[in-house]
């Protein structure tokens, strides 16, 4: 059709190749949707979408506060377009599945929210600020992120996605939980009345996007119940007066939201058969290192309770204002999308509803035993649809007006490519393909293993294989027109067109397009687009402005099909995949990723080295991720002074190889202070001091936390007593073992048949990891055999556990209710109870200076509640907190002792910080202590 011309936003990567929900024509970054995105059932949620430009945005702190049953059910079950913007990546919480903690597990949760949004069918967006641990008030999170950071990344999202509506699940108040759900409560308000403003953040105005303002907002009522003690607060555990405020009217109520609206994610629906929380459920279960969201729902009624906090539209007046959905009183049909223009608008109007008629008639006539009957319908449609976007190019409206209506047109077009695509049964894979020694290449319907990644300069071949199942039982014209390659950023990367097997004639319906790709020598490895120096600073730096708010920056290379039918271009791409077998999983597909050459990485990143050590060890590893040999050497830049033993080694690595070494430094001059060493390898013309790491675990898509191969070795007055055995039973991951090395003892990891029947009388003391009671049932199942080493002279050092222990696991009972007190703020003083206690004399003088210097916070799950067998010899509170005691406790039982450590000593490990290790030290050495025995 002349003038057809398909638009293509800029969106973010996890937009979908052929799915419901997506809004712009985008590569797919997975080989396989959803099932219920594909095929009859996926065309059915897309014909509800073209139904309607109803629109949603959800602002929440965390990965996992989203409420995915509403979006689910305003997704697939009524067609609008939903997005969610979390604030952070969750980087300060605990990780269930593995040992990655901070930015590592922040990357970790954002490819478990991207699972997660599949299921709900909705779009991600973040902002730039980090989770820095559990903030109790708003007033912190204010201070640590900077109010205006946030509000500034909570706009520019919100005038990119362009949301009629905008809900909470928090509502900036105490009930909240903690002050980054506040935070993300008092955004969602104050983004209604701000994002509309050009005067607010005007260089995003400059930068090009437009104001908008939301017509509504909302927040879910608080998850509390008023009694006549006020309300409590989960962060401070302590009751309030009841007091609200709302940051859109700007004023305090002594009362309680009331519900306005009720969403019944009970419903359910017969295309996806479940209700819409079943569903949401099974995408929060996608959130492993989150313990795997909640318990599966079974079907029946359930609702959920919104609030209205602001409102442009005219409120409902029957039934005291209540509404029957978000949207009551915005018109959210076709014609609808005329509200956004002033002026005449009657042709606006009439071609919106001819638009809608197409939808409707392929609505009425569509046939899931036949999808293809419905796409010349959808294809006239398409043509309306594009015929209107150039009118309305070439009208009197306003600049402001014709952007608006174009932006949601554009979305249209984007849906209509979506559903003649699922019509059509149009399909695109890119795989990355074997090659033997000569370069030959065998074709068959499977898809064979390959590598995982391509490095600069590289050349390999990609197979675009494209198949269209409604190719020959359409009354209409359909045929590929054209496929290619694209890659993302600069510099391009070089395609070369290496045959067409299969299709080779006009008729053709299935064959593949062969292309060989050069990487560019100086392509940039696929790593986040956002980064910081360390877990302190709590925000991330930005590397490139435009990603802003996107979840990562797309993958390098995608492919691309367009098919012409009656006339209109359809277009689908898929990122282009490799094939791996993973045991216990099978054959994982994944994008492809670019990597160095060589990765230098290091086992540890900053470590303690006590005052008068000879030397320390560490060690390095190069890894060659080149499809050729590579041969260099690796040596460190080491302070002023200081040697290495050796001072260089050299390798030789196969393809997908690598070396580890482990250097023996000796200092010069060692004092109490930091000294920055840095691993580099050269290979060739190249020098290469970068490691990466790749985090999580199979099943996620790959992304990789890249950090510089320096070390921070900090010289820190610390002893421990000589001889030491120590067991550790290693929970859900830290790094306390890698302490412990640095303090020259070796721990020996303590597996369930350790547990159950060696000799434990060996060690002189042993260590409970983080969380072990909640992951380790072979823990518990053997906590008898522990205590009874305690009695017969050991000593038990417990780490702090998950709150709401459902037994007393020590010798003596101690409580650790599921609202256990955390001490958050790591500048609270320290008090010590008991100063003159031999944990404190002995072999290091602990004193309070020890707390100095901490990072993220003080502690987790504070006892509340203890036998008087143990001592509690610390005190610390948060301001306003009642004196918190159960920090560390200590009780004699038997000839041996056992210790509760709420102390985030493990927080401190990897920032080097000196008086966790100190403090560690004593704990290990207390089996050695000269005073064990006596009381002060």
């Amino acid at each position: 059709m002349a003038g057809f011309v398909t638009v293509f936003p800029f969106v973010s990567p996890l937009a979908a190749q052929v799915t419901p929900w997506q809004t712009a024509i985008a590569a797919s970054p997975d080989a396989q949707t959803l099932p219920e995105d594909r095929g009859a059932d996926g065309l059915a949620q897309t014909l509800k979408k073209l139904h309607t430009w109803a629109s949603l945005m959800m602002i929440v702190a965390h990965p996992d506060d989203e409420d995915g049953g509403m979006l689910t059910l305003e997704s697939r079950g009524l067609g609008a377009r939903t997005a969610i913007l979390t604030l952070t990546r969750g980087e300060g919480g605990q990780n269930a599945m593995s040992g990655e903690a901070d930015d590592a597990l922040g990357l970790i949760r954002t490819n478990e929210l991207l699972l997660a949004d599949q299921y709900s069918g909705t779009e991600q967006l973040f902002s730039r600020v980090a989770d820095y641990g559990f903030s109790k008030t708003l007033e912190e999170a204010h201070q640590q992120w900077g109010r205006d950071r946030v509000l500034y990344d909570v706009v520019r999202a919100v005038r990119m996605n362009r949301p009629l509506v905008v809900t909470s699940v928090f509502t900036g108040n105490i009930t909240d939980g903690h002050g980054h759900h506040q935070m993300s409560g008092e955004a969602a308000q104050e983004v209604f009345r701000m994002a509309g403003d050009p005067n607010v953040f005007p260089d995003q105005i400059a930068a090009g996007l437009r104001p908008w303002s939301p017509l509504k907002v909302y927040a879910r009522l608080p998850f509390f119940s008023v009694t006549s003690k006020g309300m409590f607060d989960y962060a401070t555990n302590k009751w309030a007066p009841v007091r609200f405020y709302d940051y859109v009217q700007q004023k305090w109520s002594d009362t309680a939201p009331t519900a306005d609206v009720e969403i019944p994610e009970g419903n359910y629906d017969p295309i996806l058969g479940r209700s819409y929380v079943q569903m949401a459920r099974e995408g929060w279960a996608q959130q492993k290192s989150q313990y795997g969201g909640g318990n599966p729902p079974l079907p029946g009624d359930f609702s959920v309770a919104y609030h209205r906090y602001g409102s442009h539209v005219q409120e409902p007046a029957a039934d005291g204002g209540r509404e029957t959905n978000f949207f009551d009183g915005i018109d959210t049909s076709l014609a609808g999308i005329a509200s956004l223009a002033h002026g005449d608008t009657a042709f606006l109007t009439a071609a919106l509803k001819e638009i809608d008629q197409h939808v409707m008639t392929a609505t009425f006539n569509y046939l899931p035993s036949n999808p293809a009957k419905i796409a010349p319908e959808l294809a006239l449609g398409a043509q309306r649809t594009q015929s209107l976007l150039d009118q309305v190019q070439a009208s009197s409206l306003s600049a402001d007006d014709k952007a608006n209506v174009a932006h949601e047109l554009e979305i249209k077009l984007a849906q209509f490519n979506t559903a003649l695509a699922e019509a059509l049964g149009l399909q695109v894979n890119a795989l990355v393909i074997p090659e033997d020694g000569s370069k030959n290449v065998s074709l068959s319907l499977n898809a064979e293993e390959t590598r995982t990644e391509v490095v600069p300069s590289e050349q390999f071949t990609v197979r675009l294989h494209v198949t269209s199942a409604g190719l020959w039982t359409t009354g209409g014209n359909l045929k590929l027109t054209k496929t290619w390659l694209a890659s993302s950023g600069e510099p391009p990367w070089k395609f070369e067109r290496a045959g067409a097997p299969g299709m080779d004639t006009a008729a053709s319906h299935e064959g593949d397009i062969l292309y060989r790709v050069t990487v560019p020598h100086d392509a940039l490895p696929t790593e986040p687009y956002f980064s910081r120096p360390s877990p302190a600073q709590p925000y991330y730096d930005i590397s490139d402005p435009k990603l802003l708010n996107q979840p990562f920056a797309p993958y390098p290379l995608a492919g691309w099909a367009e098919f012409e039918y009656n006339g209109v271009p359809i277009r689908i791409g898929q990122v282009v995949q490799t094939n791996h077998r993973e045991h216990g999983y099978g054959n994982l597909f994944e994008p492809l990723v670019v990597m160095p050459r060589l990765a230098v990485n290091l086992t540890a990143h900053a470590g303690v080295v006590p005052l008068g050590a000879q030397s320390f060890p560490l060690t390095v590893s190069v890894k060659n991720y080149q499809p050729d040999t590579a041969d260099g050497t690796l040596h460190l830049e080491l302070p002023q002074g200081w040697t290495a033993e050796p001072a260089s080694s050299s390798f030789h690595l196969a393809p997908n190889a690598s070396v580890t070494d482990t250097v023996t430094i000796h200092p010069a001059g060692l004092a109490a202070q930091a000294y920055d060493l840095r691993a580099v390898a050269q290979s060739g013309n190249g020098e290469y001091s970068t490691g990466v790491e790749r985090v999580g675990y199979p099943g996620l898509r790959p992304y990789f936390f890249d950090r510089p191969a320096t070390y921070r070795a900090r010289g820190v007055d610390v002893k421990v007593a000589p001889g030491l055995r120590l067991g550790y039973i290693m929970g859900t991951g830290d790094e306390v073992p890698e302490a412990l090395t640095q303090l020259g003892v070796a721990p020996h990891l303590l597996t369930a048949s350790d547990l159950a029947s060696a000799d434990l009388s060996r060690y002189n003391a042993i260590l409970v990891g983080i969380r072990a009671y909640s992951n380790r049932s072979d823990l518990m199942a053997n906590n008898a055999r522990l205590l009874e080493y305690v009695h017969s002279g050991g000593v038990v050092i417990v780490q702090y556990q998950s709150p709401g222990m459902s037994r007393d696991y020590g010798p003596y009972p101690y409580s650790l209710p599921g609202s256990a007190e955390k001490v958050v703020d790591e500048s609270d003083p320290v008090k010590l109870l008991v100063p003159a206690h031999p944990l404190f004399q002995w072999p290091n003088r602990i004193t309070e200076a020890d707390f100095s210097g901490w990072v993220e916070e003080r502690g987790h799950t504070f006892a509340a509640s203890w036998d008087a067998h143990y001592t509690p010899l610390t005190e610390v509170a948060d301001p306003g907190q009642d004196p918190q005691r159960g920090g560390l406790l200590i009780a004699p039982y038997g000839k041996g002792l056992y210790i509760y450590a709420a102390y985030a000593l493990y927080r401190q490990f990897p920032e080097a910080v000196p008086g966790a290790y100190r403090i560690l030290a004593n704990l290990i050495s207390l089996s050695a202590n000269p005073a064990r025995g006596m009381q002060p």
